[in-house]
């Protein structure tokens, strides 16, 4: 590295540690993004000059769901290896998120000394920081409708990743979900090495193809794909009649791994961060032994203890996920859940997703249904609209004030049950930050 180059990054990483200082002392938040902001006008290459240090390789992981808790499983079965790994752990997943989290782990002259990098990365800026990053992994985990205001549908955002993964190294490893038949056809037209992951475990077939399902068409001809059976949305295992694409052959054996957390969607984080750690070396025993101990990413399937009670925050900001969340909700006896809708930049302007989520599952089996949110009439709407009848035994609350609905839904949650918490992303956080009094960012 010049000189010019080391003084000028130096003093990018100097003003950064000093912003991330003053946000912190004054509690304006967790500082996971403006230091990386100011940062890179100093020193506008700060992303590449920064990760061709770090040792090992930077690993990314993109998708629609599911980044943060991967990133955080093979996170910890590095560390528990004896790595320093440097990762956005709040979710900032833009470029200034990038830049901050790797200036974390920086030293005042601008040297990072870490083994890995594992870089959660928002799936509509994947094609922009993949030059700079030069990563030695990418993890493509799926690719469901998602804010579309911003993003637009999925088969576009699947070919701008095909057409830069493809101008990097040879040696670059990629690791896409072997069920998601548009990352299926995204492996098999790459040149690097490739490694799929997916399920094996046809007792786990939805009993039909879910209405938010997004892709049950080819991407290779357009043909309907022929599915043998789907585990979520329009996960599953396919082919194609009309020109015979197929799903890929997953590196490992689904139903030899246990899985984290609940739900099926974390087993397909679980294989995806295990297929990982095993082509970077880590020994079976080490990776067995994390995924039984894993602890959740805030919000993700988080469990507290609230004022006695349990209480389970289920992270659910698109049709998909919420879909997963409201099957982990119905698979349980507990009887009271919090629903809470927002609509700002993190989340996504258009709430007009809620319409495709199934949420009629959750009013058929009763109970006490709380919403709350900026658009909390949005959502108390579409659960009316649910059900079947007048003389059902739902109990819907509606209260604008979160601090007020939570209290009633603390209330109305029995100290022998959990309550369940649906909340958007920005909407999560401030979940978060009434039920344990801390901020996140």
């Amino acid at each position: 590295m010049k000189i010019i180059d080391r003084l000028r990054l130096g003093l990018a990483v100097s003003v950064a540690k000093s912003v991330t200082f003053l946000v912190r002392s004054l509690r304006l938040g967790a500082a996971s993004v403006l230091p990386g902001s100011i940062a890179r006008r100093i020193e506008p290459r700060l992303l590449q000059l920064l990760s061709q240090q770090v040792k090992n390789g930077v690993i990314i992981i993109a998708g629609t769901n599911g980044k943060t808790t991967t990133a955080l499983l093979l996170r910890t079965i590095l560390e528990n290896k004896g790595y320093r790994v440097c990762h956005n752990s709040t979710g900032a997943n833009l470029e200034n998120g990038l830049m901050t989290a790797l200036l974390e782990s920086t030293s005042l002259v601008g040297t990072l000394d870490v083994d890995y990098a594992i870089l959660e990365v928002d799936e509509n800026i994947v094609p922009k920081v993949l030059k700079p990053l030069q990563p030695r992994i990418i993890l493509c985990l799926n690719l469901f409708r998602d804010q579309l205001d911003r993003y637009g549908e999925v088969d576009t955002i699947s070919k701008r990743w095909t057409k830069v993964i493809s101008t990097l190294p040879p040696e670059t490893v990629v690791i896409p979900n072997a069920d998601d038949p548009t990352l299926s056809l995204l492996g098999q037209q790459l040149q690097q090495k490739v490694l799929f992951f997916g399920l094996n475990e046809p007792e786990h077939y939805l009993e039909a193809i879910p209405h938010a399902v997004d892709s049950i068409y080819c991407p290779q001809c357009g043909h309907p794909l022929n599915y043998q059976g789907v585990y979520l949305s329009h996960l599953g295992d396919f082919t194609c009649p009309s020109c015979g694409f197929s799903k890929s052959q997953p590196a490992l054996a689904s139903s030899e791994w246990s899985q984290i957390l609940v739900g099926l969607y974390n087993k397909y984080n679980t294989l995806a961060a295990t297929t990982a750690a095993i082509e970077l070396g880590v020994d079976e025993a080490t990776i067995r032994d994390t995924i039984n101990n894993f602890q959740a990413a805030f919000g993700r399937a988080e469990d507290l203890v609230v004022d006695g009670k349990r209480v389970r925050i289920l992270l659910s900001k698109n049709p998909v996920g919420t879909n997963e969340t409201i099957r982990v909700v119905t698979q349980s006896t507990d009887k009271t859940t919090l629903l809470v809708l927002n609509d700002r930049t993190p989340d996504g302007t258009d709430v007009s997703w809620i319409w495709d989520v199934d949420t009629e599952k959750l009013v058929e089996r009763g109970g006490t249904l709380v919403v709350s949110g900026d658009r909390v009439y949005d959502m108390a709407l579409r659960l009316r609209y649910s059900e079947k009848s007048a003389d059902s035994n739902l109990n819907l609350i509606v209260e604008e004030d979160l601090r007020q609905a939570i209290a009633k839904a603390l209330e109305q949650t029995p100290p022998t049950e959990t309550l369940h918490i649906l909340p958007t992303y920005s909407a999560m956080l401030e979940v978060r930050e009434v039920l344990t009094g801390r901020k996140i960012l």
